[in-house]
């Protein structure tokens, strides 16, 4: 194994450093948030640093960077109060790789990248139609993470909709069957492969798939 230290890794490329750092952690969700403004104006952008927070009550959480970097969502959110989540599957991985790019205000990403908004249920933002896996939230708390201008934004679930072939019995959603994939790093995708599935751990007991 190649030892790195944080003095050698500070002194890297930005970009160089970027990749490492961001690959570090490993494979992570990825995700379309799709959010809208007071004025109707549709945003959608995409996120793989989101993360379940509870079951009861259900609530999600995600990382947006710096508002100067990042400033369209945040700011939707804030002033709505609700956004959706919306699984990246490889059939539209460009267009949702895509969302990233800088568009200005004013633009929908829906529009630049051609995905379709699918409004339901009453919901006041689109989800993202050819998404498999799409959840509906309504926005809890924004912290502040200080040290490094990002901001940890909390929601509570409010609606959901999955492909019914990954809903198993026990409530389990197996994603690979709804083509849910994962990224790694900044810019990588992958699709998934189920290996293995436990019993719940205790410590009189071996360990036992199911």
């Amino acid at each position: 194994m190649k030892h790195f230290s944080i003095e050698e890794i500070t002194g890297w490329d930005r970009f160089y450093r970027a990749n490492f750092v961001n690959s570090l952690s490993g494979f992570k969700p990825v995700s379309l948030i799709a959010s809208r403004n007071e004025a109707g104006q549709t945003n959608l952008a995409i996120f793989s640093n989101i993360v379940h927070i509870g079951a009861d009550p259900a609530m999600v959480g995600f990382i947006n960077r710096p508002r100067e970097a990042a400033p369209h969502t945040i700011a939707n959110i804030e002033a709505t109060g609700k956004y959706t989540i919306n699984h990246v599957r490889a059939e539209f991985a460009a267009q949702a790789h895509q969302t990233s790019a800088k568009y200005p205000e004013g633009a929908s990403e829906f529009e630049e990248v051609g995905l379709t908004p699918d409004y339901k249920l009453g919901f006041e933002v689109p989800f993202v139609k050819e998404s498999h896996v799409q959840y509906a939230m309504e926005l809890f708390e924004i912290i502040s993470l200080k040290m490094n201008n990002t901001f940890l934004v909390v929601g509570k679930l409010q609606h959901a909709f999955v492909e019914k072939a990954a809903l198993k019995e026990d409530g389990f959603l197996e994603l690979s069957s709804a083509g849910s994939m994962v990224s790694l790093g900044l810019d990588a995708y992958y699709e998934t492969i189920p290996h293995s599935r436990f019993a719940y751990a205790k410590p009189d007991q071996p360990t036992r798939s199911i």
